[in-house]
Order: structure tokens, then sequence, then C-alpha cells
């Protein structure tokens, strides 16, 4: 395996620099010249691409102007062992400011790759797709099912992505590996609950101030009682390795008129991050009680709480220790060094699996952390070495899966 991912290695390196050059940024969203391009390269690799638009209306629902989904099928011998879903996204955060390099150059240096989604998540196009075709190449009697499953919007949720694919009924896999990193197996990860708290009042002269129903005043202390809720939970923390405490943070706060008019409306937007012990429908409940509770008992003030988004935790689920296992075996022979499950505070769109029933985990091309490759920062980079070494990880893997 090693020999026929090394003799084809210059390939894989050109196939990310690709996709690295085509911009795919969310938002906002307009995704289809980067499934295009991916089908392309992967077409001219050999392969069958199934492309899967998502209806407009659907799309624009999610935030987004056009997504269509890749999948790449490859039955092994009979095709009665498992489907296993290899998944990674090709939507990115918008580049930034502070880069050194071109945010969509693909350059190489010191034996990196620079460029926005380098390392989140398009190097896994190209960890995954080399690993599959080095498989074919092998020639091995396997049995089973390995499918391709390129997705575009996991920064808006994945909803429209592997969410999608799932509910259509286009895929049902036994086993699922998402876009991660070399040195950690991610068997766990936080979830999400994004909220708009919405406090109207009744504006006025700020002559008069009296006269009218400040939204502004009374919204302090709903944020009172939100800041003294996000201290609380420090004192909870989870019992999956990596994960910590939920958190809450207020990150955006909009409202009033003009400097001389009472504000009759002030908006708050807040991120609470949930534990894999937490189920979010039940968090939301307690949140919009605590809120309720803080609201002032004041004539003409209303206060509306409304969700943006819920994304529940990456649970491990039973069967998900035979991916660790073959895993952390196979990355330790490649890399030298233990390689172990573990959980991250962050949320992906890996948890769609995950609510199928489908066990799954994280892991792919990068470093020790999204630190280190500066994912979503400046100078976003994957190392070769990285990116070969994952490849290596995952075809044995694979190879494991489908040996009967």
């Amino acid at each position: 395996m090693k020999a026929i991912i090394e003799a084809a290695f210059a390939a894989e390196v050109d196939f990310l620099k690709a996709l690295v050059k085509v911009p795919s940024d969310n938002p906002p969203g307009d995704c289809a010249p980067i499934a295009e391009t991916a089908a392309d390269q992967l077409e001219a690799l050999g392969f069958s691409v199934e492309r899967h638009p998502v209806p407009e209306p659907f799309v624009r629902q999610n935030g987004m102007r056009s997504v269509t989904n890749l999948i790449v099928r490859h039955v092994f011998g009979a095709g009665k062992g498992p489907v296993i879903a290899l998944n990674a996204h090709g939507d990115v955060v918008p580049p930034g400011s502070g880069w050194t390099t071109q945010p969509y150059g693909a350059e190489e240096k010191g034996g990196a790759i620079y460029g926005r989604g380098a390392a989140v998540s398009k190097s896994d196009f190209a960890t995954y797709a080399f690993a599959l075709k080095a498989l074919i190449a092998s020639g091995l009697p396997l049995d089973g099912t390995v499918e391709l499953h390129l997705t575009f919007d996991e920064e808006a949720g994945g909803f429209v992505g592997p969410a999608f694919l799932i509910e259509q009924g286009l895929s049902k896999p036994d086993y699922a590996i998402s876009a991660g990193f070399s040195y950690a197996i991610t068997t766990a990860h936080n979830g999400v609950l994004h909220m708009e708290i919405i406090v109207r009042g009744r504006q006025a002269h700020a002559a008069m101030p009296e006269t009218g129903v400040d939204a502004l005043e009374h919204a302090v202390p709903i944020l009172k009682a939100l800041y003294d809720e996000r201290h609380r939970l420090g004192s909870t923390v989870s019992a999956q390795k990596g994960i910590g405490s939920p958190k809450l943070t207020v990150g955006l706060i909009s409202g009033g008129i003009n400097t001389n008019v009472v504000p009759d409306r002030v908006a708050l937007r807040l991120d609470r991050r949930l534990i894999p012990e937490e189920v979010g429908t039940e968090v939301e409940k307690k949140l919009v009680a605590l809120i309720e509770a803080a609201t002032p008992k004041v004539d003409g003030l209303e206060v509306e709480c409304r969700r943006i988004l819920l994304a529940e935790p990456l649970r491990e689920l039973p069967g998900a220790d035979r991916l660790v296992s073959a895993i952390s075996t196979h990355a330790r022979e490649v890399l030298g060094v233990d390689v172990e499950p573990t959980g991250v505070p962050l949320y992906t769109d890996a948890r769609h699996y995950s609510a199928a029933g489908v066990p799954t985990v994280l892991y792919g091309a990068g470093p020790r952390s999204i630190l280190e490759a500066n994912a979503h920062a400046a100078d976003e980079h994957v190392q070769l070495s990285d990116l070969k070494a994952a490849t290596e990880v995952i075809v044995l893997t694979l190879r494991d899966l489908l040996t009967a």
C-alpha cells in the first residue's frame, strides 16, 4: 500500500492544489463551482461521480446559494460486506486578513500547502480519494463498498450535505469516517444552540425617556442572567476526554435608532455549546425559562426567543470501537506515536451520520490541533507528510474493514 500511495502522491498533491484554488467561501455559500471542479478531478482519476444538486428553496432556507453533493461508490467483491462512507466538506470560511500567502494560491513551501481549505477539509477530499484509488489498485480480495461523500455545507450546519444524503436515501452506510486530523481519532464532539433574543419596547424622545419603554434597559437583567449562567456552567465537566464544560457566549448585540431616541428594539444572539451528555432541546427549554424569569414585568415590553440553529453533539455509538481499533493501530505504525480516541469542543457535520445510527469517527489529514493548522485563520496549511500519512492510515483501515 505504501508504495502505491508513494507512486501517486505527486498526483494527490496536484489534486488538492486544484481544489484549494477554487474559492468556496460559506457564506455566501455558492458552492456548485467547487463541486464541479471536484467532480471533474475525480473523473480524471477514473472514478464514476454521482452529482446530487440540492433544490434551490432548500439551499436558500439554509442560508446558501447553491449546493451539489457528490458521491463516488466502489463495490469490492460481491458487495456483501460493510458500506463505509468517507465524508469531507469543500466549503470554507472566508479567508479574512493577515495572510502572507494568497488564500487561494495553493502555494507549496516548507513541505506544506497553504490556502483556505487546505486543512479543513479539502485535504481529506484528497486523503479519501487517493486511499480508495490505492485500495482498488492493490487488487486485494475484499468484500464491501466504499463511498466518498463530498459535501459543501459544513459551515452552514450540514443540513443540505450529509443530512440530505441520508434523509433522501442516497446512502445507507454501516460506518462513517469524517474529515479530521492525523494525530487523534475524534469519537465525540460538542453540539451548539444558536438563539436570537429580541427585546421589544416603545421608542420615545431622549428628552422624555419615561414616556417610552427602553428595550436596552430591560435587556440588561436578561444579559446578567445569561452571564450568571455562563459562570455556573463552568462547574459542569463532560466525562468525555477533550470536551470540557458547556459554554455560553453572547456574540452579537444590535438595536437602537439614534443617539437621541429611546431604543424600541434590541436583539441578542447567543451561542450555547452542548456537551455530549446534554440534549439540545432540553437545554433550549431551560434557557428560554431562564430568559423569561429574568425579563422585567413592564407594560409594553415583549421578549421573543427564536432558534437559529440546533446541532446535537456527536456521541460515540456501538460499533465505533471497530473504527477506532483499526485507525489507532495503523496510525501508530505509520506515525510512530500513539493516536488515541478523544473528544473536541467544536461541532461538525459528522453528527448527522451518528444521528442516523451510523457509528462515526473523525480522522484525516492534519496536525495535532486546529491551532497548528491555522484552520479558520490566516495562513491555513496542511503538511504534505501528514497528508501522505493519513492516506496510508485510511487505506489500511479500509482494508481491514473490508477483509472477510
